[in-house]
């Protein structure tokens, strides 16, 4: 699997002339409470009945908290003959230390 750093990611979605669908992972209230703008919530275990939604070629940056949910969800759609997949490496807090210091913490 891919990995990507929240700079890296910083840089692509500032130059990506078709940004990825950023999919975090986690729970509806940790969504709620800080999210990268313009990712989608599906949490980890709706995944697999959610699979429809999306194109296998479509390009997919998992997130989550710290990166291990994502890191699983991303090992599963990869599984499923997703081809191209990165994990958020670090997760939303590693964005928020990195790349957003505004962004609330938990």
């Amino acid at each position: 699997m891919r990995q990507m750093t929240p700079q890296q990611l910083n840089d692509f979605l500032q130059t990506a002339e078709t940004p990825p669908l950023l999919l975090d992972v986690r729970e509806p209230h940790e969504y709620g409470h800080c999210h990268i703008a313009g990712s989608v919530n599906m949490p980890m275990n709706s995944v697999p009945a959610r699979l429809f939604e999306r194109a296998a070629n479509t390009e997919i940056v998992t997130i989550c908290h710290h990166g291990m949910r994502s890191g699983a969800v991303a090992d599963y759609l990869l599984g499923r003959g997703y081809t191209r997949i990165t994990n958020l490496q670090g997760g939303i807090d590693s964005w928020a230390a990195q790349i957003d210091p505004e962004m609330p913490r938990y």
